[in-house]
């Protein structure tokens, strides 16, 4: 196993990440006017391994404090379900279990799992949150580690979507090798955003926004007008590609290898990984893609950055005709959908 020394980029663009919502420029015109009666709040806590920005507004300050309080609060139940990380969680007693006996999971990790597997059979393996069987890799703070070769090999036949056995009916989920496990790192983040968004709704406020490390959902509008979304360029975090106005219920979805990254013998390394090398994603700088709902991103980030510029955009044009898609390649190049295209706007505009 080698170590890695940390590039003094590691750490600053773990919050860099590809979407930022952009509130600042929303509080002057006709739209701040027509809001101008509306309370609004703000909150920032640390959730899933990185931070969660919250934005609502309406009526009644308290309502909006309670509301985000709750929200919060079932977002950190869901949290503690599928982290890989806590000891105690659904998924750990899956990854415990794995070749002895099938686990018993609640509906919304059921949900996840089976979310996983259908955009694992639609990129033909490219998403597989069998990952977690790479358990040498090491992007988390502290000493960065790049396995060896050996180490790889010996881990990657326990990467396969396949021995995953979901129970409907039973209501289990089952790994079927001892070594096998589950990180579902790249397909959790969004349905627990969305259930803090529920909460909110649930709760009567009407206009809110969430941002988990990039990932951004909202719904109503902002001081009334559309949320603006901008777009960073992952080859140059501190440019924006583009900023897109999101009105109503939205997301606005993003991967990339700049959040949680490092630099070892020259080459960058991060937490993207591709589940038929066992090695961080080459090819894509990043992804972001623009929809109504979760349901129709959720996971495919990771893919595309899997398969690579190529690959992505005829997936992209495909089987997803009419999703706003945006893939910036490692060669420079940034590849948009018409849908993106009919979205995107400059970012001084």
């Amino acid at each position: 196993m080698q170590q890695a020394s940390l590039c003094p980029q590691g750490l600053t663009r773990r919050r860099m990440a590809m979407a930022l919502p952009l509130l600042g420029s929303m509080f002057c015109g006709a739209g701040a006017a027509a809001g101008a009666r509306e309370a609004s709040e703000r909150s920032t806590r640390p959730l899933m391994g990185t931070q969660v920005d919250m934005v609502a507004a309406g009526p009644d300050r308290l309502l909006l404090r309670e509301a985000m309080d709750r929200a919060y609060a079932e977002m950190q139940r869901l949290e503690a379900l599928m982290s890989r990380y806590q000891p105690r969680s659904v998924v750990s007693r899956i990854n415990l279990a794995a070749g002895i006996v099938p686990v018993a999971v609640p509906p919304e990790v059921m949900a996840v799992l089976q979310s996983a597997q259908r955009v694992s059979a639609m990129s033909r393996g490219a998403f597989d949150v069998t990952v977690g069987a790479l358990k040498s890799w090491n992007f988390g703070p502290g000493e960065k580690v790049v396995p060896g070769a050996h180490e790889i090999a010996r881990q990657l036949p326990l990467v396969d979507a396949r021995g995953l056995a979901l129970d409907t009916p039973a209501g289990t989920a089952f790994l079927a090798r001892q070594g096998m496990a589950l990180d579902l790192g790249g397909i959790a983040k969004l349905p627990i955003l969305e259930a803090g968004m529920q909460v909110l709704r649930a709760q009567g406020v009407e206009n809110a926004l969430i941002n988990g490390g990039g990932d951004v959902l909202t719904q109503g509008q902002w001081q009334g007008r559309p949320w603006r979304v901008g777009l960073r360029d992952p080859r140059a975090p501190e440019r924006l590609l583009g900023v897109v106005a999101v009105a109503g219920t939205g997301v606005v979805a993003s991967s990339g290898d700049y959040e949680r990254c490092f630099f070892y013998e020259g080459q960058r390394q991060h937490h993207v990984l591709n589940p038929h090398t066992g090695r961080p994603t080459s090819g894509v700088h990043g992804v972001s893609m623009v929809a109504r709902d979760v349901a129709a991103v959720n996971g495919l980030g990771a893919a595309l950055m899997v398969q690579g510029p190529q690959v992505g955009r005829a997936l992209a044009q495909q089987r997803m005709p009419g999703l706003a898609v945006l893939i910036a390649g490692l060669d420079g190049g940034v590849w948009q959908s018409a849908a993106m295209s009919a979205l995107l706007e400059p970012a001084t505009s």
